[in-house]
């Protein structure tokens, strides 16, 4: 089996799609502090709504690279750099997955989640985790402080990866003269 040079346009397409919804949701995330008070309903949803699209987005991802070889990382990359990148890809897989999980979990432990439904993009209720809701009430207000911790510290550690791995491309298409963007940019093969 030959290991092609290139991602295939479903995994450039993909990539580029969830990388662009995750910088969206970070930024909405970050803006909810500063927004007024009228829009912050909105902008939440809009939140929950983007971190289930990149849930079902990065399982799409998951399915279609166990069924399509990547290219191989280039030959005369140090070994450690390989270690590196292998390791630093599955830790964005898990945080990609833990980050919608934990905002999921942390909106179906809120007091108010009841009252007022989960709407994907004002289109359908989107199921919140029924055991947590059915829990009782002080216990379900001490959850929710934990999945919010969570989900806010996956956050950091997402943007750390996220600037590691934005550095690693660059420094090896620009320092290292690789073809690395030509790997991961749209265009013909």
């Amino acid at each position: 089996m030959k290991i092609p040079a290139r991602y295939t346009h479903t995994a450039i397409i993909l990539h580029w799609l969830i990388a662009l919804l995750i910088i969206a949701n970070v930024g909405l995330g970050l803006a909810i502090e500063r927004i007024p008070d009228d829009w912050i309903r909105p902008v939440i949803d809009t939140h929950k709504s983007i971190g289930i699209t990149v849930l079902g987005l990065v399982i799409m991802r998951l399915l279609w690279r166990a069924t399509h070889t990547p290219p191989a990382l280039p030959a005369d990359y140090a070994s450690w750099e390989k270690r590196s990148a292998h390791l630093a890809h599955w830790a964005l897989y898990a945080l990609m997955f833990g980050l919608p999980i934990s905002g999921w979990l942390h909106d179906s432990a809120w007091k108010a989640a009841p009252e007022i439904p989960m709407h994907w993009f004002g289109l359908f209720e989107w199921p919140r985790f029924e055991f947590i809701m059915q829990l009782e009430p002080v216990l379900k207000e001490r959850l929710h402080d934990v999945f919010g911790a969570i989900h806010e510290w996956f956050g950091y550690v997402l943007y750390g990866l996220f600037a590691l791995h934005v550095g690693a491309a660059l420094k090896h298409q620009f320092i290292d003269k690789h073809a690395e963007l030509q790997r991961m940019w749209p265009g013909k093969d």
